[in-house]
């Protein structure tokens, strides 16, 4: 029986987690994509217009060019690709978008039976536009900079981080912030949840990033923040409605 909530909640916690690429506001377009070798026929300025049509912000090519909020925190960015999938006698495109994970979140094909190459390519890849919404973007993951406490955190001793990091490794632990009482569920080596006892809703999803303990965290009302461990606690910036975090402990019991 414990084994089947465990696994309703894995379920549950990969649809919560679920990311649209309407949820961005900023999308970073290469220079030039690689799998056309010689000539991408202005895939490239095809894509980024449509993209702007589509309420989306087409990040320069240089990163310090970027604004703070996508250049202070990878996460707020999506990142677009497309991929030649061309056949013997029909032109086809893959249009690729992945977050900062290098997960992708979207992929859709098109095709044309244009045989030219300059107007072939293009009219596959409107195709391949279809599926992409209008830009309708949440709220924006802060700044690295601006979590002192996360900093902190990665740049402790390896000892007072084994030991944060042992304290919290079991497969289910129980957690409270003096108002809840959560238990922690290990579901992977990259993802853990947050959930009340005998629910199977998350309050909480938590995925991994490049940084050591510090997670990027979507909560069940929609919102996507950070958390990360401090002291064997568990801690999530909660976001508020006039902009700012406010710092949420979860105490291991």
């Amino acid at each position: 029986m414990k084994k089947i909530s465990i696994l309703l909640l894995a379920v549950c916690s990969t649809a919560i987690f679920g990311q649209n690429v309407s949820d961005y506001k900023y999308i970073s377009v290469p220079v030039k994509f690689q799998t056309f070798k010689n000539n991408s026929y202005g895939l490239e300025a095809y894509l980024s217009k449509a993209l702007k049509n589509k309420s989306y912000v087409v990040l320069p090519a240089s990163v310090d060019q970027w604004p703070s909020e996508a250049k202070d925190n990878s996460c707020n960015v999506v990142n677009a690709d497309v991929l030649n999938d061309k056949s013997l006698f029909t032109n086809k495109v893959i249009l690729q978008f992945k977050d900062c994970n290098n997960k992708v979140i979207l992929e859709s094909k098109g095709r044309s039976d244009i045989k030219e190459f300059e107007e072939g390519f293009p009219d596959a890849l409107k195709q391949a536009l279809v599926k992409v919404g209008v830009s309708s973007p949440k709220a924006m993951l802060p700044a690295q900079a601006q979590s002192s406490n996360v900093t902190h955190t990665v740049q402790t001793s390896s000892s007072e981080t084994t030991t944060a990091s042992s304290s919290v490794s079991t497969t289910t632990s129980n957690y409270s912030n003096g108002k809840s009482d959560l238990q922690k569920i290990q579901i992977d080596a990259n993802q853990f949840i947050l959930a009340k006892s005998g629910s199977s809703v998350p309050f909480a999803v938590f995925k991994t990033t490049s940084k050591k303990d510090v997670f990027i965290v979507k909560m069940a009302d929609g919102n996507t923040t950070i958390g990360y461990f401090e002291n064997g606690n568990i801690v999530i910036d909660i976001p508020q409605a006039d902009g700012r975090y406010s710092k949420e402990v979860f105490a291991g019991k």
